[in-house]
């Protein structure tokens, strides 16, 4: 999945596939998480949140199953 970098000082990248609505999220440290069935709206008001850790604390992280996968 492709990912785009984004200003943050803790999430380095993100991508989206909404066929599948999978969100991937490369955090500053390298680590990278997939996560299932985040809607679409969701990750437009990640893309739009002043601070995207504490968005991804919030709104994602706990809310949407995930997995590990570097």
């Amino acid at each position: 999945m492709r990912r785009d970098a984004v200003e943050s000082s803790a999430i380095a990248s993100v991508g989206y596939d909404a066929a599948s609505a999978t969100l991937e999220l490369q955090f500053q440290g390298g680590a990278v998480y997939r996560y299932a069935g985040v809607p679409p709206q969701v990750v437009e008001a990640l893309m739009a949140a002043e601070s995207k850790g504490r968005f991804v604390n919030a709104h994602i992280r706990q809310r949407f199953p995930y997995e590990r996968i570097a």
